[in-house]
């Protein structure tokens, strides 16, 4: 499961929780926000641990949700991690409930479609389930989905 996994920072004892990994296509119609907010609410209420790239403003929302929780996030960068941690990770990160993982190392700094494509395949792989919020039909979530045996759930 760590072979994917170059730098971390956090408890990498949320590595053998069951993982939800949630993806999402960036560009999502109105319908389907509301139903990635409720599940993401679910998830926080039930304890879930959730796995994602919380990239696009749509993760960003469901990480809005689950931050407000207990439950334990991995949230999986598509880039080296950064010498400072963004505020709002702190908290979460001081109370052992966050861990950011990276399969890339700390030269790697920008995001780009092959990163979060290497990105999304780690998710997927360490992943007891796959949700998908949207998926755009042919897209690169399509295509990472294709011949995996893992269990996947469309909202």
């Amino acid at each position: 499961m760590s072979d994917f996994i170059k730098q971390k920072i956090g408890d990498p004892g949320l590595l053998v929780c069951k993982k939800k990994t949630f993806l999402c296509s960036r560009i999502i119609p109105a319908s389907a926000v509301l139903k990635c907010y409720d599940w993401a609410i679910e998830q926080r209420n039930n304890g879930t641990c959730v796995i994602s790239g919380f990239h696009s403003q749509l993760e960003k929302d469901v990480l809005h949700y689950l931050l407000k929780g207990t439950q334990p996030i991995i949230l999986a960068l598509a880039r080296g991690i950064k010498k400072k941690i963004e505020p709002e990770f702190k908290k979460p990160l001081d109370a052992g409930r966050l861990l950011i993982i990276t399969p890339f190392d700390e030269t790697v700094t920008r995001v780009t479609e092959e990163t979060a494509r290497k990105r999304n395949e780690m998710m997927i792989e360490i992943a007891d389930e796959v949700v998908v919020g949207y998926r755009k039909e042919g897209g690169q979530i399509d295509e990472l989905l294709k011949n995996k045996n893992i269990k996947t759930h469309y909202l």
